[in-house]
This record gives structure tokens, sequence and C-alpha cells, in this order.
């Protein structure tokens, strides 16, 4: 019997744009500093359920409440329905308890850092879990298509070595997230000024907290432009017949490199410009969802 999925596949589509435009606003509220828009009080804003004639951060930090409070419900209805529709597919489990409990934890973790403050360190946790959450629910989404059509359910036959070399690429691809989440926090987006010179030095002081913490996400990232690099020409060279692979491979290479001119983008406009800053966390979490799908995909084949 053909399974159809139309309610779920619709819904999981639009859960999927909410957790986006909630992690989308995340990134508004770290880049204009509004987090302390509602003061140090969660879940009322300054003590009211909704705020009368608010400033501009207030604005921004109370619509990000509001919209996540939504979408995290959302989230829970996807996971219930996919758990229970999907239920015959190895993935649908995991993805729908990896999707609740990110996005209840990253809210958890954001009423925290409200109430009782948190360390720069543990606030850079709040983007990634934003990018597990987004992965996650477009993963339960991809299931339902493919359920709904057999044709669409790929298997591909791949070696031990490249499997994990997917699984380690995308790993480090979300260490690569922390430590730009990092710099973020850490105010330290405008410690080097100029690219690929630092402040016109090869090799700057690292003894300067924020210029070490610059340092450390460029190098991060350059690391992962050189891993996806040797993803997309090992992708070609051995399943160039694999055309979800390769379809993929090549994303993950326009991403990075998207993701690459806006990070240099934020540098030489001194970060004057907010667009350029959200389209530089846009890009890193498509990204990294590209790069699950593909651990998804590899560890599809049971290898004896």
């Amino acid at each position: 019997m053909k399974r159809l999925h139309k309610g779920l596949k619709r819904f999981g589509v639009f859960t999927s744009l909410g957790v986006l435009l909630v992690l989308i606003q995340g990134a508004v509220v770290t880049n204009t500093g509004s987090g302390e828009g509602c003061g140090q009080t969660w879940p009322l804003c300054f003590g009211q359920v909704i705020p009368l004639d608010p400033p501009p951060e207030t604005v921004i930090e109370f619509s990000h409440r509001l919209i996540a409070g939504i979408v995290g419900m959302l989230v829970i209805i996807m996971a219930i329905w996919s758990w229970r529709t999907l239920k015959h597919l190895s993935e649908t489990k995991f993805l729908a308890i990896i999707s609740v409990f990110m996005i209840i934890f990253q809210g958890l973790l954001g009423a925290g850092a409200v109430v009782f403050g948190q360390s720069d360190l543990i606030m850079a946790l709040h983007f990634g879990f934003s990018a597990l959450s987004f992965a996650s629910v477009v993963l339960l989404t991809r299931l339902a298509f493919e359920d709904s059509n057999p044709k669409r359910h790929y298997v591909p036959i791949v070696s031990k070595s490249y499997k994990w070399f997917v699984i380690g690429t995308t790993i480090y691809s979300y260490l690569a997230i922390y430590t730009g989440a990092y710099v973020k926090h850490r105010d330290a987006t405008l410690a080097c000024s100029g690219f690929p010179l630092c402040n016109g030095e090869l090799i700057p002081s690292v003894f300067h907290d924020a210029i070490a913490v610059q340092l450390l996400h460029r190098a991060a990232a350059m690391i992962l432009v050189t891993l996806l690099l040797i993803l997309f020409v090992w992708t070609l060279k051995a399943y160039k017949k694999q055309s979800v692979l390769v379809f993929c491979s090549v994303l993950t290479i326009i991403l990075v490199a998207g993701q690459a001119a806006s990070g240099i983008a934020v540098v030489f406009t001194q970060n004057s410009t907010l667009t350029i800053g959200i389209f530089h966390a846009l890009l890193i979490s498509l990204l990294f969802t590209v790069l699950c799908y593909m651990v998804m995909l590899v560890n599809r084949h049971k290898q004896s």
C-alpha cells in the first residue's frame, strides 16, 4: 500500500521553516546584543505578559521567545506524528528524540542564561543545539518524503573509510559551529581586522584573549574547508554514480564557499551589516544539515 503522508510532509516543511526562523532570530538576538531585552525575567518580559511600548531590543528578544515557544510545540507534534507514522523506518525514533530534546534543552539554556546568567562557553552551545534541532526536523521531513515514494529511499553502498570520513567531518563541522558561536559571545568578531592577515600580522599575538578566539575559529574554518574538499573529490572519484552523494558533496562546497565569503565580508564591513551576520549563521546551519543527511545515508547499508 502506497503511503502518501501529505499532511506529515506539509507539516514537516512548515516546522522546518519554523525552526530555521528561530535559529535566525537567535542570530539576530546575538548580533544586536538583545539578549537582555526582557531583563532577567522569564517567561515574562519585565514582569509583563506582553511588554508595553517596548524598545527595539525588547521587541527582538520578546518575539524570539514567542516564536521559539510556538515552534517548540510544533517540533514536539512533528516528533510524535513521525514516531507513529514512520516507526517502521530505523532512523525515525532517534531523530524524533533528538529533535524534542534539543528544542527543549536549548530553550531551557536560553531561559537559564536570562535568569541566572551563563558563561560564554555555555551560551555558545545555544546556537549549536539550534542547528541540531533544525537538522533533525529536516531529516524527519525527508523521511516522510522518502517513505511516500520508495524510489526516493536511497541506500548507497560505500566503503567503511568513506563512511567514517563523512561521520568525522560532520562531527568536526559541529565543533567549527561552536567556535563561531563562541566568537560572537566573546565579542571577538572584529578582534582581527583584515583577512587573511590578522591586524596586518602573519603571526599575531595570541596572548590577547579575543585574538586567540578569532584565530581559533579561522583555523577551524580552514580545516573544515579542507575536509569538505577532500570529501568532494573522494565522492566524485569513487561514487560518481551515486547521484545523491554527489549532489550533497557539491552542495557542501557551495555552502562552505558562501560561508567563507560571508565570514570575510563580516570582517571587511566591520560587522556593520546585520544581514551578512545572519547569512553567515544560516549557511553553516544548512551545511551541517546536509552533512547530517549524508551521515544518515552512509549508515543505511549494513556492512558485514
